[in-house]
């Protein structure tokens, strides 16, 4: 059979899986729509965790940085594994004690505020609007390749199914459909890396293959051959580094501190029944994750190496039908600029003819190593798993934050539970549109947006949830000030180095690093913007009134370790 014979049957069977899974765990209370009813089991929700943290960033664009940046992209595994590791231990169980619904929903009570609740609403939205922009575009990214309609189109396809599945089962729902979307995402992920890992140095575990060998009789090593590629064609050596150590250590700390401030990462902790599952469920996710993560570098070595072989220096006319294929998505581009026929891929701009967009390599990694059509197929259901399992929970927060902290707790504290459902649906809803055209309108490739939406919740939650937790002192004008001064920040910083909207648009981006302050890049400014929340969260409270006693009291019982016994909700 065909690729796109092979891609429709199996995006097709796990659709009908999402589809069925929804249909039979539809939420039938708030309390299940929230959080799934409090009582999903270690192992399911650490599935359900690693498929909701492992996006169509980890899935698709991360390999694909690492691919073009080398030593450089080590950044984004650094970052997300360590922040994962900071959440697991920092903040799940207590936050899980705590016993909310929702990060805001924590934030309002810990700060004892309306107001406090509405800045944590409109941060939550913030992040996870960003984020769902890459997710759609994962979507609209594998569609227009595989199944061969355009991404706009491909981009409401996703919305559709990710609408209902979320819409009908809410957490409930989304927590099954998860499990089983982790297996076909890490299933689809690990085939053709063991494929392509034998095929190139005789090794079957990718992570030992990218340090081996090749089997081609040169007694080259991957990594020494993929070396001199790079340097021949004017490149920097794949293995050495060329970001400043300053900009460096900022994005991984952003993204670290801005995992844990992830708001649809923290909410799958509220769905355990008791604390210590909550913490099992972090080791099992944490495991199940690096599974992906300890083998994307891998990928990005084998993806970058065939596809320098493949394309340098050989004739456009000869080229293989993957090129084509992906010629037709606008995501791959060759112009002829000396008229020989051939492919000039070099560093040098003047000279260089060909295009490619970084989101590509992990799905045209199996074309490129001429694996059987059904391994292609899967990596384009994988890449669906990825990206809809984080939309569907991204989405969550979205309504939830809208029907439940806003509608519920602040404007119409006697709307009835089945007013509420309808609430959290609807608003789910109208995410679902928003997310599309953010899909259909992406501000960049997914990890840029991905890495965006981790700078504005390190910049407006971690400060307000680690003070929440670790320092009973901290009172409610300090953690507004802290998240409004943080968010804003980083807003201003985006806007101004990433889109250009201060200085003539994206096509003044370009120009504008230099101006970059203290060197550091627009996905590593939320490290800056944290520690001035940090700052301004503690100078504000040295001058207000402690917060009352019985929060104090609270923060004073969240912190003790309870292993055995249920949540306490306050």
């Amino acid at each position: 059979m065909s690729v796109q014979t092979w891609t429709y049957l199996l995006v097709g069977i796990t659709f009908a899986l999402y589809i069925g899974i929804a249909i039979w765990s539809r939420a039938s209370s708030t309390k299940e729509f929230y959080v799934a009813g409090g009582g999903v089991s270690p192992l399911a929700n650490g599935m359900a965790t690693a498929a909701d943290w492992m996006s169509a960033a980890s899935f698709i664009s991360m390999a694909g940085i690492i691919a073009f940046a080398g030593y450089d992209g080590s950044v984004y595994l650094m970052g997300w594994t360590g922040g994962y590791v900071l959440l697991a231990l920092l903040l799940a169980p207590y936050l899980r004690k705590f016993g909310k619904f929702t990060v805001p929903d924590f934030i309002g009570d810990r700060y004892y505020s309306n107001t406090a609740r509405i800045v944590a609403v409109v941060c939550a939205l913030l992040v996870s609007f960003t984020y769902v922009a890459g997710q759609m575009r994962g979507v609209g990214v594998v569609f227009s390749r595989f199944l061969e309609v355009d991404i706009n189109t491909g981009v409401i396809i996703g919305m559709v199914i990710v609408l209902f599945y979320a819409v009908l089962g809410g957490m409930k729902g989304i927590t099954y459909t998860q499990v089983a979307q982790y297996c076909v995402l890490i299933f689809a992920f690990m085939v053709p890396a063991i494929f392509i890992s034998i095929q190139m140095t005789g090794n079957p575990i990718p992570q030992l293959g990218m340090g081996s060998a090749l089997n081609d009789g040169s007694g080259l090593y991957l990594l020494e051959k993929l070396n001199g590629l790079s340097t021949e064609l004017g490149f920097a050596e794949y293995t050495s580094g060329s970001k400043d150590l300053i900009d460096v250590f900022a994005i991984t700390l952003a993204l670290m501190v801005g995992t844990a401030g992830l708001p649809h990462v923290i909410v799958r902790f509220f769905t355990v029944k008791r604390v210590k599952d909550a913490r099992k469920s972090a080791g099992l996710a944490l495991l199940l994750i690096a599974i992906l993560y300890t083998t994307a570098p891998a990928v990005a070595v084998f993806a970058r190496t065939n596809m320098i072989n493949t394309v340098s220096e050989q004739e456009y006319g000869k080229m293989p039908e993957w090129f084509k294929n992906w010629e037709e998505t606008g995501l791959l581009s060759f112009e002829d600029k000396n008229a020989d026929g051939k492919i000039q891929y070099v560093a040098d701009a003047a000279i260089n003819e060909l295009t490619v967009d970084r989101d590509i390599m992990v799905l045209a990694n199996p074309e490129i190593a001429d694996l059987p059509a059904w391994v292609i197929a899967l990596v384009a259901a994988g890449g669906l798993a990825a990206a809809l399992s984080t939309a569907a929970g991204l989405l969550l927060v979205i309504s939830s934050s809208v029907s439940h902290d806003l509608i519920k707790k602040v404007f119409v504290p006697t709307i009835s539970e089945k007013g509420e459902l309808w609430a959290a649906r609807g608003a789910a809803t109208v995410a679902v549109v928003i997310a599309g055209y953010f899909g259909i309108n992406p501000p960049g490739f997914v990890a840029a947006v991905v890495a965006l939406a981790f700078g504005l919740a390190a910049a407006s939650f971690f400060p307000a949830i680690v003070l929440g937790i670790f320092y009973k002192r901290m009172n409610k004008e300090g953690a507004i000030a802290g998240m409004v001064v943080g968010i804003l920040l980083m807003l201003f910083y985006m806007l101004k180095f990433k889109f250009g909207i201060f200085d003539g648009g994206k096509e003044a981006v370009a120009g504008l690093q230099a101006d970059w302050w203290f060197g550091i890049s627009p996905e590593g400014f939320g490290s800056v913007a944290m520690i001035v929340n940090f700052l301004v969260s503690i100078v504000v409270m040295q001058f207000t009134p402690s917060p009352p006693h019985h929060v104090q009291e609270i923060v004073e019982d969240i912190r003790i370790p309870s292993d055995a016994g249920a949540a306490v909700d306050h």
